[in-house]
């Protein structure tokens, strides 16, 4: 069954009001917010497991034109998070596996594929269709810096989508003027410093949960609804079942973004390059910690170099309630990650400081707000794992309670 509805230029389109019947029955959607989402177009950066739930929700509630960028091919390893692939698909373009499984799922659809690398020199073509929400699928610092500088100079919003082990984190982007990725984020961590779900693992189920959330801000951002994650980082522990919520606002001493230069830059860096031999996967890299990028330290580094006398302030900035069922012994401070800037009288800056939460997420947080309060980034060790290595590596050295 169709509905009639006339859509913003006054001709008349058809609303399958079966299918999207539980959408219409919502006071806050009905008949013209449908509408809303059957002519809007969504670009979906990625096809892996962030991507997976995002192309399947935005399939499912009528987006009428979805792209999705991805040069990687489907490998039996994927179906454990991918759930948009399917067995039989495996050895082909993620691009191509994606399309099919959407327009089973909805074949009213226009479905937009570039079985290609992002990069500097393709962005701007692609963003010349003129996307309405961009959505990150990726682990690939280069590519995030680059949607983000090139969200803002075309003036569209971006839905960030993060996952590693147990953790993830969501939030959105340049909107309606709101904060940047670069705001909260004004310079890119050391290569090696930046884990991958490949090297970590990851959780089958969380970009499950990450996704979706990714797909419901998009979702609001189209329809106007609600309070968009603009200016909120959106923080989730799937082991704790726990989310979080960090705010933050512009940052006015970050560069000033004119062109795709800075992000071009990264793509440019061996150390960069090294660490994105595989879509959606970051390798190790080598480069050097400089007073802006803290540095990167294994459990296993940290006890060979405690053999020779080195004595770090010990930083844990997960929660109180984590902290008090297991928590390193020689620890010095205990303060959650986004309150570390309230507690920078205790922070030692003449000393080494490792931070340290449960899998290594919350720290490079930590690091970074570290850096912007002062201290020096050559002084700032994230520690590799958290706590899960730690008892890992030095069991008997976790009080538990």
């Amino acid at each position: 069954m169709f509905a009639p509805c006339l859509d913003s230029l006054g001709l008349l389109v058809d609303i399958d009001v079966q299918r999207y019947a539980r959408h219409i029955t919502l006071p806050q959607v009905g008949l013209e917010g449908q509408r809303l989402l059957c002519q809007s177009s969504v670009f979906v950066i990625g096809a892996g497991g962030l991507g997976s739930p995002v192309l399947l929700y935005l399939a499912a509630a009528g987006i009428g034109h979805i792209g999705i960028v991805d040069d990687d091919t489907v490998d039996l390893s994927n179906l454990q998070r991918q759930v948009i692939h399917s067995t039989s698909a495996v050895g082909q373009p993620k691009v191509e596996s994606a399309r099919n499984r959407l327009l089973e799922l909805n074949p009213e659809l226009k479905i937009s594929t570039f079985g290609i690398r992002l990069t500097p020199e393709r962005i701007e073509s692609i963003f010349s269709e003129g996307w309405d929400v961009v959505i990150d699928g990726t682990d690939n610092l280069p590519t995030r810096y680059l949607i983000d500088d090139a969200c803002f100079l075309n003036n569209t919003p971006w839905v960030y989508g993060s996952i590693y082990r147990f953790e993830g984190q969501v939030s959105v982007f340049n909107f309606k003027n709101g904060p940047c990725y670069r705001d909260l984020f004004s310079e890119p961590p050391p290569p090696q410093s930046v884990p991958s779900c490949e090297q970590g693992g990851v959780l089958g189920v969380l970009p499950g949960v990450i996704g979706s959330l990714q797909a419901n801000e998009a979702i609001k951002i189209l329809l106007g609804l609600g309070e968009v994650l603009s200016g909120r980082l959106l923080i989730y522990d799937a082991e704790l079942m726990t989310f979080e919520t960090l705010r933050f606002s512009h940052n006015s001493e970050r560069d000033v973004i004119s062109d795709l230069a800075l992000s071009t830059a990264m793509f440019d860096d061996e150390a960069w390059c090294m660490r994105m031999t595989r879509m959606g996967d970051i390798d190790e890299g080598d480069t050097s910690a400089s007073k802006t990028m803290f540095n990167s330290l294994s459990m296993n580094d940290f006890v060979e170099r405690r053999k020779t006398g080195w004595t770090p302030f010990i930083l844990d900035v997960r929660s109180e309630g984590e902290y008090q069922r297991a928590h390193v012994a020689s620890s010095d401070l205990q303060i959650n990650h986004e309150a570390v800037l309230s507690m920078t009288d205790s922070i030692p800056k003449d000393r080494d400081v490792i931070v340290l939460c449960r899998s290594g997420m919350r720290s490079q947080m930590a690091a970074m707000f570290l850096i912007k309060a002062g201290y020096e980034g050559s002084s700032l060790y994230n520690l590799e794992g958290g706590i899960i290595a730690w008892k890992s590596v030095a069991p008997d050295e976790i009080v538990r309670n």
